[in-house]
């Protein structure tokens, strides 16, 4: 699906290095941090479930 992105300037302009130094596309660039970005909110999620699931052990089994 197409997407039009706008970029502060000082973010475009180290976007467009950084794509250039690593011989890579902007939309390569953003793709990937979306998805890094996605998997880290992901693990945060999972991170409190696991942590709810252990404190709250007792009270889930009681509840069982």
């Amino acid at each position: 699906m197409a997407m039009t992105l706008r970029l502060p300037d000082d973010l475009d302009a180290k976007l467009t290095e950084r794509a250039r130094r690593e011989c890579r596309s902007k939309q390569e660039l953003a793709i990937e941090a979306i998805r890094e970005a996605q998997d880290r909110a992901e693990l945060k999620v999972d991170d409190v479930l696991a942590e709810l699931m252990d404190s709250d052990a007792e009270i889930l089994d009681y509840l069982k």
